[in-house]
């Protein structure tokens, strides 16, 4: 197939189709095999575009599109090297598998999915829509998430390349590109290598609404509470039996409501429980801790021992078990040290016609590792919303603009380094 001169649009129909959804408490990595599928294809195109890409057994992709600056340019030798990332694989949360994605024209109001009619993109859920008028969407049928988180990423990144090497007039330095598995699962930088990736600087393509662009992310740990009880026929459980279950919906009730994703908004932190699983004799409730303030997370550890210590009180027979695990940092602490990444990015921006903003984002990215690694490393939009989701959708005409943003990013820092 030849790809040389695919819009950004055809890459992406091509890879939200291939199944590469990632996997929790996976023993492997990547945590899915099938991750494989996009990257070996993403090797292919990259290779048909003359780049020298090369895919390792973790299955990062990486390349480099050669600085093609002459010495006679005054930036020539000044310009660092930058660097482009998405991920691969998709969320966890909903099947990504036989995604059947559908194109509109969007002229406004409610998006009913063809493949289930209950699943209904609102337009009073989703205020983007109304700046979109006129756009061509792309959304799934109802029945999967589409992956545009982030296969809109990879596609824009993949495109913006393609109009680099066909247009040799645009002057620019090294440029490095790895596209990244297990992003949704909190280990997309676990085997990250780089010094072999090259750049001094990186953009994560990883980001919602066109204009949005992103150097805060919340600080993120994990928790894990177990409960152990004690089992034995209901008919004859008085005074012996310990319900663990029981004991794990106290826990569960005594955290606060008013610091949950779903009563929060903007900086505000939360604690998490998404997901629970057990029987009478055994529990595991999993949670996540998240605070734009790093120091807030331990707020929330002493929280979570002080509920824990409550509840062990008024179930004494039972074993409840509190496990910290640390995730990742703000990436605002590292990032305003070197100004220069977020002041070229926002210039890129401009020249776009975007109208950029800084807006924090209520997760992380593969960036906040990145960051916190030592490769500064902010967060440029999309142009879609409600990822994770089966009423996921992203403006075509929005992505575009990525593109352009990419391909005007490369130029800035040209300009900036003579």
């Amino acid at each position: 197939m030849r790809i040389m001169n695919q819009s950004v649009l055809d890459r992406l129909l091509r890879y939200v189709k291939i199944d590469t959804q990632s996997k929790e408490d996976s023993d492997t990595f990547p945590s899915t095999m099938k991750q494989f599928d996009l990257a070996n294809l993403l090797v292919g195109e990259l290779k048909e575009l003359g780049l020298n890409a090369e895919i390792d057994e973790h299955c990062y992709v990486m390349t480099t599109i050669p600085s093609n600056l002459p010495s006679s340019h005054p930036a020539f030798g000044k310009v660092p090297a930058v660097g482009f990332v998405a991920h691969v694989d998709t969320s966890p949360e909903v099947s990504g598998e036989n995604v059947k994605p559908q194109i509109i024209k969007y002229e406004g109001g409610d998006i009913v999915l063809p493949g289930d009619t209950s699943v209904v993109i609102k337009a009073s859920e989703n205020p983007g829509l109304e700046e979109c008028i006129g756009h061509t969407l792309v959304t799934t049928d109802g029945t999967t998430l589409l992956g545009s988180d982030d296969k809109s990423g990879v596609a824009a990144i993949m495109t913006a390349a393609q109009t680099i090497v066909n247009n040799p007039d645009i002057l620019h330095g090294d440029i490095q590109i790895c596209f990244t598995p297990d992003e949704e699962v909190g280990m997309g930088t676990k085997y990250f290598d780089l010094e072999k990736f090259g750049a001094k600087y990186a953009y994560t393509i990883d980001g919602d609404l066109p204009g949005e662009l992103n150097k805060e992310t919340f600080s993120a740990d994990a928790a894990i509470v177990t409960v152990y009880g004690r089992d034995i026929h209901p008919g004859s459980a008085k005074n012996i039996m310990v319900n663990s279950v029981r004991v794990m919906a106290d826990i569960i009730a005594k955290m606060p409501k008013d610091k949950a994703p779903e009563t929060t908004e903007n900086y505000e932190p939360y604690l998490h429980p998404y997901v629970l699983e057990g029987g009478v004799s055994k529990s595991t409730l999993k949670i996540l801790f998240r605070d734009f303030e790093t120091a807030g997370l331990a707020v929330h550890k002493e929280r979570m021992k002080k509920i824990v210590a409550e509840v062990q009180l008024m179930y004494p027979e039972a074993k409840i078990q509190l496990e910290i695990k640390e995730q990742y940092r703000n990436m605002r602490d590292k990032l305003i040290e070197q100004p220069e990444v977020l002041d070229y990015l926002w210039e890129a921006a401009t020249i776009t016609g975007v109208n950029p903003y800084w807006k924090p984002i209520r997760g992380g990215t593969d960036g906040s590792r990145l960051t916190e690694m030592g490769l500064p490393t902010p967060n440029i939009y999309t142009g879609g919303q409600n990822f994770h989701s089966r009423q996921e959708w992203v403006s075509i005409d929005s992505l575009n603009k990525t593109v352009e943003t990419i391909v005007n990013l490369i130029k800035v820092w040209v300009e900036k380094s003579k």
